[in-house]
């Protein structure tokens, strides 16, 4: 098994940040009919709290990162 490592940039974290957001809130307007209020307010706060949940720990990971040291 063959296991390369990946470097990515903030900006490109960023991008895709923005596209899930995008993603997640059309599927939330197009879905917006399908459920009642009560319904409607659970999920959203189940999806947003997820959301937070697991972008904390990517963030974390990518500005705690220390630059590599030149050898």
């Amino acid at each position: 098994m063959n296991i390369s490592a990946k470097s990515i940039t903030v900006p490109e974290i960023v991008l895709i940040a923005v596209t899930r957001g995008a993603l997640g809130f059309g599927a939330g307007l197009l879905l917006a009919g399908k459920f009642t209020r009560e319904r409607r307010k659970a999920l959203g706060w189940s999806l947003f709290l997820s959301g937070l949940a697991s972008t904390i720990p990517i963030a974390m990971h990518v500005f705690g990162k220390k630059p590599a040291s030149a050898i």
